[in-house]
């Protein structure tokens, strides 16, 4: 199946999910267009496709417009399918301007993910942080049995971190876990951007844990950029043969760098079968390669 045969099918799902009528109808349209679904949003007379018409009353956006006291309107991301950690996301506006980016937990992994980065932020939320800027907890509450997170919307402007900001904050949200180091989880290119303050903006925050190797983020960067440009295996291997450069900005000698590269990929490797969900193929196929010749960690 096609990526947006996938994508529509899922956006279906959601659909149904989220608005679930009876109610007013309200005209919205897939953008760019029904090959490329992207996003669902409010029908503007400018829009070229034909509509795509749903129930405006006991929607998500009603139940938005009440948790925000003030009209608004939602605009449905259309997400890939095929992930583990998928789930609804909605952009909410309100007078012409972003107000929220909302979350939606629709499955007890998602539930749990929700739990998780609510927890998460609102920690971070009393630290004071200087060089990171997380975005802020609106809402968190529960309709018609799912959950539903609220989230400020940040600043984007997607340019490349330098390196000196991004291992600053690499430091910073390591040291958020007080004597036990902590990481984002997911810090990845895509989950982080320059500020115009010269801070740094991180978002999703799910996979944020105390208690793992000083340094996982910064591998976790380097590997999730090394995936742009060759296949896992490889990767894997770039993982560790650059562990000392890479982690050197941490002040991490050689042979610790190389441990944490290897324990990082195990990890991985780990949550991906919590999962269920295996994007880099088994890991005998990309992750063994990289650790069979390794010395025992201990």
């Amino acid at each position: 199946m096609s990526d947006a045969a996938t994508r529509l099918d899922y956006l279906s799902e959601t659909v149904r999910l989220l608005y679930p009528g009876p109610g007013s109808p309200r005209a919205y349209t897939l953008l760019p267009h029904a090959a490329v679904p992207r996003r669902l949003a409010p029908r503007r007379w400018w829009h070229l496709w034909s509509p795509v018409v749903v129930p405006g009353a006991g929607s998500i956006t009603a139940h938005l417009s009440e948790v925000f006291d003030r009209p608004v309107e939602t605009v449905l991301h259309v997400r890939p399918a095929r992930r583990a950690n998928r789930k609804p996301i909605l952009e909410v506006r309100s007078g012409g301007r972003p107000l929220a980016f909302v979350k939606i937990g629709d499955s007890a992994r998602a539930r749990e993910l929700i739990t998780s980065e609510t927890a998460a932020l609102r920690r971070l939320a009393g630290l004071g942080l200087r060089t990171v800027t997380p975005p802020a907890v609106l809402h968190h509450g529960d309709w018609r049995g799912l959950a539903v997170l609220a989230l400020s919307p940040l600043p984007v402007r997607r340019r490349r971190v330098p390196r000196p900001l991004l291992f600053a904050a690499v430091k910073e949200i390591a040291r958020t876990g007080g004597p036990s180091p902590a990481w984002h989880g997911d810090f990845a290119p895509w989950n982080v951007c320059p500020a115009p303050d010269g801070r740094l903006l991180v978002w999703d925050w799910e996979r944020y844990e105390v208690g793992v190797p000083y340094g996982f983020d910064a591998v976790h960067h380097f590997f999730q950029r090394a995936l742009r440009r060759m296949d896992p295996p490889a990767a894997a291997r770039a993982c560790v043969a650059r562990a000392a450069r890479e982690l050197a900005p941490l002040g991490l000698s050689g042979a610790t760098a190389r441990q944490t590269a290897l324990r990082y990929l195990i990890a991985l490797a780990d949550r991906h079968a919590t999962d269920g969900h295996t994007p880099l193929g088994p890991p005998e196929s990309w992750l063994n390669p990289a650790v069979d010749h390794e010395e025992l960690l201990t």
